[in-house]
Protein backbone atom coordinates (compact mmCIF):
# COMPACT_ATOMS: atom_id res chain seq x y z
CA UNK A 1 0.00 0.00 0.00
CA UNK A 2 1.36 3.08 -1.03
CA UNK A 3 1.58 5.86 1.73
CA UNK A 4 2.74 9.85 1.24
CA UNK A 5 5.91 10.98 0.95
CA UNK A 6 6.64 12.58 4.21
CA UNK A 7 7.40 16.22 2.63
CA UNK A 8 3.39 16.24 1.60
CA UNK A 9 3.34 16.74 5.44
CA UNK A 10 5.24 20.06 6.00
CA UNK A 11 3.09 22.36 4.49
CA UNK A 12 -0.33 20.74 6.45
CA UNK A 13 -1.15 20.27 9.93
CA UNK A 14 0.90 18.08 12.47
CA UNK A 15 -0.19 14.80 13.09
CA UNK A 16 -2.95 14.22 15.75
CA UNK A 17 -3.23 17.97 15.90
CA UNK A 18 -6.53 19.32 15.56
CA UNK A 19 -6.06 20.61 12.20
CA UNK A 20 -5.95 16.72 11.22
CA UNK A 21 -8.81 16.15 12.99
CA UNK A 22 -10.61 19.15 10.89
CA UNK A 23 -8.81 17.47 7.83
CA UNK A 24 -10.79 14.13 8.34
CA UNK A 25 -13.59 15.96 8.87
CA UNK A 26 -14.10 17.47 5.59
CA UNK A 27 -15.86 20.23 6.74
CA UNK A 28 -16.98 21.58 2.88
CA UNK A 29 -19.05 18.56 3.05
CA UNK A 30 -21.01 19.55 6.13
CA UNK A 31 -23.51 21.13 3.50
CA UNK A 32 -24.84 17.65 2.10
CA UNK A 33 -26.19 17.52 5.75
CA UNK A 34 -27.14 21.02 6.26
CA UNK A 35 -29.28 21.31 3.59
CA UNK A 36 -31.62 18.55 3.87
CA UNK A 37 -32.66 19.88 7.54
CA UNK A 38 -33.32 23.46 6.36
CA UNK A 39 -35.38 22.29 3.55
CA UNK A 40 -37.19 19.96 5.90
CA UNK A 41 -37.62 22.74 8.04
CA UNK A 42 -39.03 24.85 5.52
CA UNK A 43 -41.38 22.57 5.10
CA UNK A 44 -42.44 21.89 8.46
CA UNK A 45 -42.89 25.77 8.44
CA UNK A 46 -44.73 25.61 5.19
CA UNK A 47 -47.11 23.67 7.17
CA UNK A 48 -47.57 25.79 10.83
CA UNK A 49 -45.40 23.33 12.67
CA UNK A 50 -41.86 24.45 12.88
CA UNK A 51 -40.10 23.49 15.94
CA UNK A 52 -36.92 25.18 16.88
CA UNK A 53 -36.01 22.28 19.57
CA UNK A 54 -36.46 19.38 16.67
CA UNK A 55 -35.21 21.27 14.30
CA UNK A 56 -31.76 22.30 15.75
CA UNK A 57 -31.10 18.86 17.44
CA UNK A 58 -32.14 17.66 13.78
CA UNK A 59 -29.20 19.59 12.50
CA UNK A 60 -26.72 18.65 14.89
CA UNK A 61 -27.44 14.54 14.82
CA UNK A 62 -26.97 15.35 11.28
CA UNK A 63 -23.83 17.13 11.28
CA UNK A 64 -22.68 14.18 13.59
CA UNK A 65 -23.58 11.51 11.51
CA UNK A 66 -21.69 13.54 8.62
CA UNK A 67 -18.81 13.67 10.24
CA UNK A 68 -19.12 9.92 11.39
CA UNK A 69 -19.28 8.78 7.93
CA UNK A 70 -16.40 10.72 7.11
CA UNK A 71 -14.13 9.45 9.62
CA UNK A 72 -15.63 6.07 8.43
CA UNK A 73 -14.41 6.10 4.66
CA UNK A 74 -11.19 7.88 5.73
CA UNK A 75 -10.36 4.84 7.67
CA UNK A 76 -11.81 2.01 5.62
CA UNK A 77 -10.59 3.58 2.01
CA UNK A 78 -7.27 3.26 3.99
CA UNK A 79 -7.91 -0.28 5.48
CA UNK A 80 -8.68 -1.34 1.79
CA UNK A 81 -6.27 -0.06 0.19
CA UNK A 82 -8.50 2.13 -2.28
CA UNK A 83 -6.84 5.74 -1.16
CA UNK A 84 -3.26 5.67 -2.28
CA UNK A 85 -0.52 8.23 -3.40
CA UNK A 86 -1.90 8.07 -6.57
CA UNK A 87 -5.43 9.42 -5.75
CA UNK A 88 -5.82 13.29 -7.06
CA UNK A 89 -8.74 14.16 -4.70
CA UNK A 90 -8.04 16.39 -1.31
CA UNK A 91 -6.33 14.98 1.64
CA UNK A 92 -7.24 12.01 3.21
CA UNK A 93 -6.01 11.95 7.31
CA UNK A 94 -4.97 8.74 7.08
CA UNK A 95 -3.30 7.77 3.90
CA UNK A 96 -1.44 11.03 4.66
CA UNK A 97 -0.36 10.10 8.31
CA UNK A 98 -2.17 13.02 10.06
CA UNK A 99 -4.20 10.34 12.38
CA UNK A 100 -3.20 6.89 12.80
CA UNK A 101 -6.17 4.10 11.72
CA UNK A 102 -6.57 3.36 15.70
CA UNK A 103 -7.60 7.33 16.20
CA UNK A 104 -9.70 7.74 13.23
CA UNK A 105 -11.83 4.08 14.23
CA UNK A 106 -12.20 6.01 18.05
CA UNK A 107 -13.06 9.13 16.45
CA UNK A 108 -15.92 7.62 14.44
CA UNK A 109 -17.09 6.10 17.72
CA UNK A 110 -17.12 8.77 19.79
CA UNK A 111 -19.40 10.61 17.24
CA UNK A 112 -21.63 7.83 16.31
CA UNK A 113 -22.22 7.90 19.80
CA UNK A 114 -22.78 11.75 20.19
CA UNK A 115 -25.07 11.21 17.60
CA UNK A 116 -27.05 8.93 19.56
CA UNK A 117 -27.15 11.12 22.29
CA UNK A 118 -28.89 13.95 20.25
CA UNK A 119 -30.73 11.17 18.53
CA UNK A 120 -32.67 10.41 22.19
CA UNK A 121 -33.80 13.62 22.43
CA UNK A 122 -35.91 13.27 19.23
CA UNK A 123 -37.06 9.74 19.99
CA UNK A 124 -38.55 11.22 23.04
CA UNK A 125 -39.96 14.37 20.78
CA UNK A 126 -41.11 12.31 17.64
CA UNK A 127 -41.11 8.42 18.69
CA UNK A 128 -39.60 5.32 17.94
CA UNK A 129 -39.71 5.95 13.88
CA UNK A 130 -36.50 8.07 14.74
CA UNK A 131 -34.75 5.03 16.28
CA UNK A 132 -34.79 2.95 13.23
CA UNK A 133 -33.84 6.88 11.21
CA UNK A 134 -30.76 7.16 13.61
CA UNK A 135 -29.42 3.37 13.35
CA UNK A 136 -29.91 2.88 9.65
CA UNK A 137 -28.22 6.28 9.09
CA UNK A 138 -25.19 4.98 11.32
CA UNK A 139 -25.02 1.89 9.57
CA UNK A 140 -25.15 3.15 6.29
CA UNK A 141 -22.07 5.35 6.99
CA UNK A 142 -20.63 2.60 8.10
CA UNK A 143 -21.23 0.20 5.54
CA UNK A 144 -20.53 2.61 2.46
CA UNK A 145 -16.84 1.63 2.87
CA UNK A 146 -16.71 -0.74 5.82
CA UNK A 147 -18.30 -4.26 6.58
CA UNK A 148 -18.45 -6.94 4.42
CA UNK A 149 -20.01 -5.59 1.45
CA UNK A 150 -19.36 -1.68 1.20
CA UNK A 151 -21.88 -0.15 -0.31
CA UNK A 152 -19.87 2.38 -2.20
CA UNK A 153 -17.40 -0.17 -3.81
CA UNK A 154 -19.92 -2.11 -5.34
CA UNK A 155 -21.62 0.69 -7.18
CA UNK A 156 -24.28 1.41 -4.65
CA UNK A 157 -22.94 4.86 -3.35
CA UNK A 158 -25.15 6.84 -5.31
CA UNK A 159 -28.47 5.28 -4.28
CA UNK A 160 -27.04 5.51 -0.69
CA UNK A 161 -26.54 9.20 -1.39
CA UNK A 162 -29.82 9.96 -2.95
CA UNK A 163 -31.80 8.00 -0.26
CA UNK A 164 -30.72 9.24 3.09
CA UNK A 165 -29.20 12.98 2.20
CA UNK A 166 -32.35 13.21 0.50
CA UNK A 167 -35.70 11.36 1.40
CA UNK A 168 -34.32 10.04 4.72
CA UNK A 169 -32.88 13.65 6.02
CA UNK A 170 -35.15 16.24 4.18
CA UNK A 171 -38.19 13.74 5.37
CA UNK A 172 -37.27 13.09 8.70
CA UNK A 173 -36.47 16.37 9.50
CA UNK A 174 -40.14 17.55 8.85
CA UNK A 175 -40.96 14.28 10.80
CA UNK A 176 -39.46 15.57 14.13
CA UNK A 177 -41.35 18.60 13.78
CA UNK A 178 -44.84 17.48 11.95
CA UNK A 179 -45.19 14.23 13.34
CA UNK A 180 -46.01 13.30 9.49
CA UNK A 181 -44.12 13.49 6.45
CA UNK A 182 -46.00 15.86 4.48
CA UNK A 183 -46.11 15.11 0.28
CA UNK A 184 -44.45 18.65 0.04
CA UNK A 185 -41.07 16.97 1.61
CA UNK A 186 -41.58 13.98 -0.17
CA UNK A 187 -40.93 16.15 -3.63
CA UNK A 188 -38.09 18.74 -2.00
CA UNK A 189 -36.38 15.59 -1.24
CA UNK A 190 -35.81 14.44 -4.89
CA UNK A 191 -33.57 17.45 -5.66
CA UNK A 192 -31.91 17.69 -2.50
CA UNK A 193 -30.40 14.04 -2.82
CA UNK A 194 -30.14 14.68 -6.83
CA UNK A 195 -27.43 17.53 -6.19
CA UNK A 196 -26.18 15.62 -3.56
CA UNK A 197 -25.88 12.79 -5.68
CA UNK A 198 -24.27 14.69 -8.04
CA UNK A 199 -20.68 16.09 -6.17
CA UNK A 200 -20.49 11.94 -5.78
CA UNK A 201 -20.55 11.53 -9.18
CA UNK A 202 -18.00 14.02 -9.80
CA UNK A 203 -15.89 12.26 -7.14
CA UNK A 204 -16.59 9.30 -8.49
CA UNK A 205 -15.70 10.35 -12.13
CA UNK A 206 -12.45 12.16 -10.77
CA UNK A 207 -10.93 8.73 -9.06
CA UNK A 208 -12.32 6.13 -11.88
CA UNK A 209 -8.97 5.00 -12.43
CA UNK A 210 -7.44 4.28 -9.37
CA UNK A 211 -10.84 3.00 -7.68
CA UNK A 212 -10.34 0.27 -11.13
CA UNK A 213 -7.22 0.03 -9.80
CA UNK A 214 -8.09 -0.90 -6.30
CA UNK A 215 -10.93 -2.77 -6.74
CA UNK A 216 -13.51 -0.09 -5.93
CA UNK A 217 -16.55 -0.98 -8.49
CA UNK A 218 -18.11 2.34 -8.59
CA UNK A 219 -20.93 3.50 -11.24
CA UNK A 220 -18.10 5.15 -12.78
CA UNK A 221 -15.50 1.95 -12.71
CA UNK A 222 -18.71 -0.53 -14.24
CA UNK A 223 -20.62 1.95 -16.82
CA UNK A 224 -17.70 4.28 -17.94
CA UNK A 225 -17.49 8.22 -17.88
CA UNK A 226 -20.21 8.81 -20.58
CA UNK A 227 -22.58 6.81 -18.29
CA UNK A 228 -21.91 9.03 -14.98
CA UNK A 229 -22.21 12.08 -16.97
CA UNK A 230 -25.35 11.20 -18.57
CA UNK A 231 -25.91 10.68 -14.87
CA UNK A 232 -24.89 14.01 -13.83
CA UNK A 233 -26.37 15.96 -15.99
CA UNK A 234 -30.01 13.96 -15.21
CA UNK A 235 -29.58 14.70 -11.46
CA UNK A 236 -29.27 18.15 -12.61
CA UNK A 237 -32.03 18.54 -14.51
CA UNK A 238 -34.30 16.63 -11.93
CA UNK A 239 -33.51 18.79 -9.13
CA UNK A 240 -34.93 21.78 -11.74
CA UNK A 241 -37.63 20.27 -12.91
CA UNK A 242 -39.30 19.34 -9.30
CA UNK A 243 -39.68 23.34 -8.54
CA UNK A 244 -41.08 24.14 -11.34
CA UNK A 245 -43.57 21.27 -10.88
CA UNK A 246 -44.89 21.95 -8.18
CA UNK A 247 -45.48 26.23 -9.66
CA UNK A 248 -46.89 24.33 -12.29
CA UNK A 249 -49.23 22.44 -9.52
CA UNK A 250 -50.29 25.74 -8.08
CA UNK A 251 -47.53 26.31 -5.80
CA UNK A 252 -46.72 30.11 -4.96
CA UNK A 253 -44.11 31.55 -7.50
CA UNK A 254 -41.60 31.94 -4.63
CA UNK A 255 -40.60 28.15 -4.80
CA UNK A 256 -38.90 28.61 -8.60
CA UNK A 257 -36.02 31.01 -6.39
CA UNK A 258 -33.86 28.10 -6.81
CA UNK A 259 -33.61 28.48 -10.67
CA UNK A 260 -31.40 31.57 -10.35
CA UNK A 261 -28.85 28.78 -10.03
CA UNK A 262 -29.64 27.63 -13.21
CA UNK A 263 -26.35 28.71 -14.82
CA UNK A 264 -24.11 27.80 -12.14
CA UNK A 265 -25.38 23.98 -12.56
CA UNK A 266 -25.18 24.19 -15.82
CA UNK A 267 -22.04 25.66 -16.25
CA UNK A 268 -20.77 22.28 -14.25
CA UNK A 269 -22.53 20.06 -16.38
CA UNK A 270 -20.71 21.72 -19.12
CA UNK A 271 -17.12 20.62 -17.28
CA UNK A 272 -18.52 17.42 -16.31
CA UNK A 273 -18.60 16.72 -20.08
CA UNK A 274 -15.65 18.56 -21.11
CA UNK A 275 -12.81 17.99 -18.81
CA UNK A 276 -11.83 14.72 -17.15
CA UNK A 277 -8.53 16.01 -15.33
CA UNK A 278 -8.19 15.91 -11.36
CA UNK A 279 -7.20 19.59 -10.85
CA UNK A 280 -10.73 20.38 -12.75
CA UNK A 281 -12.88 17.73 -11.68
CA UNK A 282 -12.25 18.82 -7.56
CA UNK A 283 -13.16 22.60 -8.88
CA UNK A 284 -15.98 21.32 -10.60
CA UNK A 285 -17.02 18.99 -7.23
CA UNK A 286 -16.61 22.12 -4.85
CA UNK A 287 -18.94 24.21 -7.56
CA UNK A 288 -21.38 21.15 -7.02
CA UNK A 289 -21.48 21.58 -3.36
CA UNK A 290 -21.77 24.91 -3.66
CA UNK A 291 -24.88 24.45 -5.56
CA UNK A 292 -26.30 22.44 -3.30
CA UNK A 293 -26.21 25.08 -0.80
CA UNK A 294 -27.11 28.24 -2.94
CA UNK A 295 -30.30 25.74 -4.30
CA UNK A 296 -30.96 24.35 -0.99
CA UNK A 297 -31.04 28.28 0.85
CA UNK A 298 -33.10 29.41 -1.90
CA UNK A 299 -35.31 26.30 -1.98
CA UNK A 300 -35.79 26.85 2.24
CA UNK A 301 -36.65 30.31 1.69
CA UNK A 302 -38.99 30.26 -1.56
CA UNK A 303 -41.17 27.26 0.40
CA UNK A 304 -41.21 29.54 3.75
CA UNK A 305 -42.13 32.66 1.99
CA UNK A 306 -44.52 30.97 -0.11
CA UNK A 307 -46.52 28.72 2.20
CA UNK A 308 -50.20 28.91 1.89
Amino acid sequence: MSRAAPMELSAGPRPGSVGAWVVAARPATLTAAIVPVAVGTACAYAAAGFAAGPALAALLGAMLIQIGTNFANDLYDYESGADDSGRQGPTRAAQAGLLTPAALRAGMIAVFAAAVATGAYLVWVAGWPIVVIGLASIAAGIAYTGGPYPLGYHGLGDVFVLGFFGFVAVCGTTFVQLGEVSDLSAWLAVPVGCIATAILVVNNLRDRDTDARTGKRTLAVRLGATAVRVEYSALVLAAYAVPVGLVVDGYSSWALLPVLTAPLGLSQTMVMWRRSDGPTLNACLKRTAMLLLLFGVLLSVGIAVGRP
